[in-house]
C-alpha cells in the first residue's frame, strides 16, 4: 500500500464541492444577467437546467423545484397518497418520510437487504395492505438495486404507484435505464454535497404528462398557470430561483466527467477491499452505472465504528462521509408512532457501515491515503 500519510498531510474532507474558475465566472455572468433582467424565477436558466437534466436522464419531462424533499412531496401528492399508506425503506434520510407525511400519507417502514442497502422485496410485500397507495425505492449512494424490476412488478400487480427517491442517483443507470425511469417519477436533490448541486434545489423527472402538469402547478402555489391567479390545488412556493438554476446549468455539464472519476475511485476501493474482512464494500449490480455519491462498506466484527472514525480523523486526517444512515427511521423518535417492530436488515446495516470519502476531483494519492488509513486503523482495532 502506497501513500502513507504524514503529520503534515492535507486533511481529506468528507465531501468537496467542485467548481472551476471558469465555472464560477460563468455562474457569476448568468446571475448578473438574471439580476439585470429582473426575471428571477422560472426563467431561461430554469428552462435550460430542466431541459439538460431531462436529456441526461432520458426523461420526457424535468421540473425544477426548491429541494429534493419538495420534489418527492409533489410526486406523492400527484399520485394521491393522502389518507393512505406509503411503504419506504427504514434506512433512508428522514426527508423521505417527511415528504410522505406532508403529502397526507402514512409512512410504513420496510426492511432492506444489507447486501444492497435497498428495499427487500419480501419485506415490501409483507408491508402492503388495502390502504397502501405507493412504494418509494431509495437509490442509496447511487446504487440501483438489481431487484428494482421485481419491486416495480409487485407494484404493478397491486395497482400501486412506484416512486423513486433518487436524491443520490444523478446520472445513475442500470442496464441502460436511468434512475427516475423505473417508476412513475423520480425525485433528485441538489443539496451542496450532492454530485450535482445548485446550492439548494431539487428536480422531478417523469414521462407522465399528468404528473408533469400537476408538478408545474404544485410548485407555483397551485395556480392554473404562471400568470394566472386561479388556484386549482393546494400548492406551495416551490419555485427554484434563476440564481440557483444558473449554478445547476453549469454544474450539470460535468455530470459525465464527475461520474467517470468517482467510478474510478470506487473501482480502486473495490479492488483493494475485495479480500479483506474488516471492511466489505457493497457490490454494485452487473450493468450498473453509479454516481458513487456514497461508498458504503460493512465493518467486520470487533471494529467499533465511533472509535474507527475518531482514529481516522485524529491520526490520519481522513474524514469519513456521513452514514446512510446511522439510525434507521423506525428508531427515530419523531417517527415513534409509525414504528411496527424490528427490521433486522436495516438495523444491521445502519449499525455496521461507514462511507469512504469520494470526491468529484479525488486524486489517486488521496485514495491511497484513505486505504492506508483504513487498513491501519482497522488492524489496530481488531487486535
Amino acid at each position: 500500500m502506497t501513500g502513507q500519510p504524514t503529520t503534515d498531510s492535507e486533511p481529506i474532507p468528507a465531501a468537496r464541492v467542485v467548481f472551476s474558475d471558469a465555472d464560477r465566472q460563468e455562474i457569476a455572468d448568468r446571475v448578473s444577467a438574471a439580476l439585470a433582467s429582473g426575471a428571477l424565477t422560472l426563467g431561461a436558466n430554469t428552462r435550460e437546467f430542466e431541459d439538460g437534466f431531462a436529456r441526461a436522464h432520458d426523461a420526457e419531462f424535468a421540473i425544477a423545484v426548491t429541494s429534493g424533499t419538495a420534489a418527492l412531496e409533489i410526486i406523492l401528492r400527484a399520485v394521491g397518497v393522502a389518507g393512505r399508506e406509503v411503504v419506504i425503506p427504514a434506512n433512508t434520510f428522514a426527508a423521505t418520510a417527511f415528504a410522505v407525511l406532508a403529502a397526507g400519507g402514512t409512512p410504513v417502514f420496510a426492511d432492506i437487504d444489507p447486501a444492497t442497502a435497498a428495499l427487500d422485496v419480501d419485506s415490501v410485500s409483507a408491508a402492503l395492505s388495502e390502504r397502501t397507495a405507493a412504494v418509494v425505492l431509495v437509490h442509496i449512494g447511487g446504487l440501483i438495486t438489481p431487484e428494482v424490476c421485481k419491486l416495480r412488478a409487485l407494484c404493478d400487480e397491486r395497482g400501486l404507484a412506484f416512486v423513486e427517491d433518487a436524491a443520490h442517483a444523478h446520472g445513475c443507470s442500470l442496464d441502460g435505464a436511468y434512475a427516475g425511469s423505473f417508476g412513475v417519477a423520480g425525485a433528485f436533490s441538489f443539496y451542496p454535497t450532492k454530485v450535482l448541486t445548485t446550492g439548494e434545489g431539487g428536480m422531478i423527472v417523469t414521462s407522465d404528462e399528468r404528473i408533469r402538469d400537476e408538478a408545474l402547478s404544485y410548485r407555483d402555489q397551485g395556480k392554473a398557470s404562471f400568470l394566472s391567479n386561479l388556484h386549482t390545488r393546494l400548492g406551495y412556493a416551490w419555485r427554484i430561483s434563476e440564481l440557483h438554476a444558473a449554478v445547476g446549468v453549469v454544474h450539470a455539464r460535468h455530470l459525465d466527467d464527475f461520474v467517470a472519476l468517482r467510478t474510478r475511485v470506487a473501482r480502486r476501493y473495490l479492488d483493494a477491499l475485495a479480500d479483506v474482512a474488516y471492511a466489505r464494500p457493497l457490490q454494485p449490480a452487473a450493468g450498473l452505472r453509479s454516481s458513487y455519491y456514497k461508498f458504503p462498506v460493512l465493518l467486520g466484527d470487533g471494529i467499533d465504528r465511533a472509535e474507527l472514525k475518531r482514529r481516522l480523523t485524529e491520526r490520519y486526517r481522513v474524514s469519513l462521509s456521513g452514514e446512510v444512515y446511522e439510525t434507521p427511521l423506525h428508531a427515530q423518535p419523531v417517527f415513534a408512532e409509525h414504528a411496527r417492530g424490528a427490521l433486522p436488515g436495516a438495523e444491521l446495516f445502519c449499525a455496521r457501515h461507514v462511507c469512504l470519502p469520494v470526491h468529484s476531483d479525488m486524486t489517486d494519492a488521496e485514495v491511497e491515503r484513505v486505504l492506508h488509513a483504513l487498513t491501519a486503523a482497522c488492524t489496530e482495532l481488531a487486535r
